[in-house]
């Protein structure tokens, strides 16, 4: 069963889906940029069967607040605030792309939250060739500025993010997905590489594989949380 609620974290109202027994080990999803907790809809329900699941609606996205501030930082300190406000004191992560960037920096900032990280296509922490974004043309359901925010981050990120990989210390999982993703996968290796305690698979079915191979992500994840 799904249950939709929203949480107050300092100036910013954050909405989010659960699933499964309220007393079960937590586990928090984090979504790419330009998505919602609604892209884990299925993985949410599976992932539900063993574990107590909170996917969020980063802010500017979804149903959370769009308040016209955004940063990875400022991500990274509202979803530790989710936490601290749901009296979740350790928990497994799982972010995708936009997401997965969110959750290792949270992994490098506060290391006693995070008992398992799953980084699925996220952008590696080096810099890379800018592309200039075009808004969609229609109705969005995100905040636009959130988008050249956060895509300016990714090409040039603080190298103090590369630089603390090394300091993570929770067991990570990095899902890649392969030649088709529309993320470049040269440096997911060498990101892999600083994280000390990790492993890197790959599922050959592009950027989004917890959309596109729900079943054998979830599968993967559960595999590795109860490892």
């Amino acid at each position: 069963m799904e249950d939709h609620a929203v949480v107050d974290v300092g100036d910013v109202r954050l909405a989010y889906r659960s699933w499964g027994d309220p007393y079960g080990a937590p586990v928090v999803l984090l979504h790419a940029l330009g998505g919602s907790s609604a892209s884990w809809d299925e993985v949410g329900q599976m992932l539900g069967e063993e574990w107590r699941v909170y996917a969020l609606d980063l802010r500017g996205h979804g149903e959370s607040d769009w308040p016209d501030e955004y940063s990875f930082e400022l991500m990274c300190e509202d979803v530790l605030g989710f936490l601290d406000e749901l009296d979740l004191d350790r928990v497994g992560v799982v972010g995708h792309s936009m997401g997965g960037v969110v959750a290792y920096l949270l992994a490098e900032e506060h290391p006693d939250r995070v008992e398992r990280l799953v980084l699925e296509e996220a952008p590696p922490p080096y810099p890379r060739e800018p592309v200039e974004a075009e808004r969609p043309d229609g109705p969005i359901d995100y905040d636009w500025p959130v988008v050249p925010a956060i895509r300016g981050q990714l090409d040039s990120p603080d190298p103090e993010w590369a630089e603390r990989l090394g300091e993570i210390v929770a067991p990570t999982l990095i899902v890649a997905g392969g030649p088709d993703s529309s993320m470049s996968q040269a440096r997911i290796p060498d990101m892999a590489a600083a994280i000390p305690d990790s492993q890197l698979i790959t599922i050959p079915v592009g950027h989004s594989v917890h959309e596109v191979q729900p079943r054998q992500f979830a599968q993967q994840v559960s595999e590795f949380f109860s490892s």
